[in-house]
Formats: C-alpha cells, structure tokens, sequence
C-alpha cells in the first residue's frame, strides 16, 4: 500500500479547489442558497400573531362597549371589526374574513354597571390550533387590561386573588424570527455539507475521473482528505454568511462566543460532510445522490430538529429518531449561542453527541471508500 504523502494532498486540495471556482453550482450552493432561505424564512415564514382580524359585534352600542372595543383597536395583536348583529359576524368568520368573534349582548352595559358580571362570548377559529390557544390568550390579556382600567376610573381596586407577574427569558421581544433563524443555519449547513459533497463525487463517478484518480498512487486517506477540506473551508463561509445575515439584516442577539459558534459549526459541517461523502459512496449517479442527501439529511433536519416544530411536544417513539439527527444537536447549540449565551453544560454535551457521529460516519466512509473498480 502506497504511503500518504502531504505533496499529493496538496494536490488533491488544489484540484478540488480549483473545480469548485470552475462550477458555478457550487458557489450557488454554498452562497446563494443561503441567502435565499434566509429571505425565505426571515422575511417570509413568521410564528407570530398580530393584527388578527376579529369581529366585535355590539348590539347595544355605549360609552362602555366603545372603550372595551378601543382596547382592541389599541392592541398589537387584534385588527377589530365592528358588527351590530352576530350574524354577519358568523357569516364573515366562516368566508375566513375574521379569526374569531367577540360577542357583547344588548344587556352588556347594564349587566356590568348593575351585578359586574356582564357575559361577553367568544368564538374562535380552530382550523390553525395554534393560532386559536394565542388568541385565546390575547383575549383574557385585552379582558384583564380592561377591567382593571375599568375599575380604576371608578375609583375602585380589581380584586383579583392571584396577581401573576410575569418576565420572558431569552426572547424578551417573544419574535419567532429571533428562534426561526439560528436554526435555519443548520439547515443551511446541512445542505452546503451534505448536498454538495453527495453530488459532487457523484459527478466524478459520471464523468470517470473518480477512475482515474483511483488508479493513482493516491491513498484513501488521500482522496478524503482532498474532498473533505475544501468544502469544509467553503461550508464555513456560507456559515459565515449566514451569521452575518442574520445578525446585522435580521436583527437576530449573538449572546455567545464567536469561538463557540464556529467550533460547534466546523464540528457539525465534518459531520454533514460526512453523510455526503457516504451517500456518495453508495449512489454514484448525480440525481440519486441529490434525492437521497435530500430524503436522508435536509427533511429530517427541517422536521425533526426542532428547528420549527418542538421535538418535546412530539410523540415518544419520534422523540427517540430525533437522536439520530445530528442536525438536532447543532439546532440546540445555534438556539443557545444566539439567544442564552454560554451555556457550556448544554453546548459541551451536544458538541459530544456532534463529535461522536462525526467519527461514526467518517469511519463508514473509510470503510467504504476502496481503491478498487466495481
């Protein structure tokens, strides 16, 4: 067996280089790609409710249904429309026109001026659950804020038994692009590590240079080490643009440490240049590749990373698959780096789960990878 020779990586490291500045697709994935999903899901895709279009239907309008439907008009959450019969309010719920309906009677005033019991009723649309639990909330917190304005201008004290104060910890502004973002770097990551990789010596095996190449006095160890540092060097930049995108466009806190942030990213891209060159050492045609990093490497690190859905709140049998996505791991580490800090106990045991299947899957590619025809 021929001996590795740090001339011939030099080589090997030159003319992948010198092909990723010859293939225009690479750059588009590794630069372009990024800054499209950014846009995406920065701009577009958003887990916050405001300016919810409800229904308030007054059939006795006063001085005191005006003010309770001016603490929706004065709330960020609700867009109010005003009905005067509850049935134009159902039937704009039902063509989707409003999300909900805020029902006071015609006895609302006297009710609550004589017993302080007034009933109002409230329908909400629950085709998107979770839109209907926030507005739900929002409208206990426009009902409290008012009652307690209410029995202020009276001159009384709102008698309430519990008082519950409350701070939000690590998202202060409760914006959804502040968690969405830092998790779409792993996406982002895993398809520049995966994605690329997987094609590219896919293509080679299309093209037969990967033939030509196997008949050198190259190594193994050689022909890895060629494909694995130009992409990792061409992974941190895309990482390094997508950190810059969304902390200085997107406005998104970096509490933690730089240093932390690209050791736990250079350790999670070895890991998804790894699945690349795996796949790629079981698919040797471009398309199969392409579909299998898709299938295999990005739907689970969209779905199961808990990079939009939350992995706690899925059922136990998926909640142990997650394990097995490493995209999880980096998704827990970008989450605390942007938004907590440096939480080492948190980061130290996820960069371990990270380093362990980084060796797993380059030591099935090594495996793998032969220097022989088949």
């Amino acid at each position: 067996m021929n001996s590795s020779s740090p001339s011939r990586l030099r080589a090997l490291v030159r003319k992948e280089a010198l092909q990723i500045v010859r293939d225009p697709s690479s750059i588009a994935i590794a630069f372009l790609l990024p800054m499209v999903l950014l846009f995406i899901f920065g701009y577009g895709v958003s887990l916050d409710a405001k300016q919810i279009p409800i229904a308030v239907v007054v059939e006795e309008p006063s001085g005191l249904t005006a003010s309770f439907t001016a603490a929706f008009a004065q709330s960020p959450y609700f867009d109010p429309k005003t009905f005067r019969f509850v049935q134009e309010a159902e039937q704009a719920l039902m063509q989707r026109k409003v999300k909900g309906i805020v029902w006071m009677r015609g006895n609302f005033t006297e009710k609550e001026l004589s017993m302080g019991n007034a009933p109002i009723g409230v329908i909400v649309d629950g085709v998107d659950a979770n839109n209907a639990r926030l507005m739900e909330g929002y409208l206990q917190g426009v009902w409290a804020n008012w009652l307690e304005q209410f029995a202020t201008a009276r001159g009384k004290v709102l008698d309430l038994p519990v008082v519950m104060e409350h701070r939000i910890w690590f998202n202060p502004e409760v914006r959804s692009r502040d968690f969405l973002v830092p998790g779409l770097v792993a996406v982002i990551m895993t398809l520049i590590g995966a994605l690329l990789t997987a094609m590219v010596v896919a293509r080679e095996w299309e093209r037969g240079t990967m033939e030509a190449l196997m008949v050198t006095p190259v190594t193994v160890r050689d022909i890895l080490l060629g494909k694995l540092i130009p992409y990792f060097v061409l992974g941190l930049g895309g990482m390094t643009l997508s950190v810059a995108m969304a902390v200085w466009l997107f406005q998104v806190p970096l509490r933690g440490s730089l240093a932390a942030l690209f050791g736990a990213s250079a350790l999670f891209l070895i890991v998804a240049l790894g699945m690349g060159l795996l796949i790629s050492t079981a698919a040797k045609d471009q398309f199969v590749a392409g579909q299998i990093a898709i299938i295999a490497t990005f739907l689970p690190a969209f779905i199961l990373s808990g990079f939009i859905f939350d992995i706690g709140s899925m059922p136990a049998p998926i909640q142990g698959v997650t394990h097995i996505i490493a995209a999880r791991y980096f998704v827990a580490i970008l989450q605390t780096l942007f938004l907590a800090g440096n939480v080492w106990s948190l980061i130290a045991i996820n960069s371990l789960a990270l380093f362990v299947m980084a060796f797993v899957f380059l030591a099935l590619v090594k495996w793998r990878t032969r220097k022989r025809l088949q």
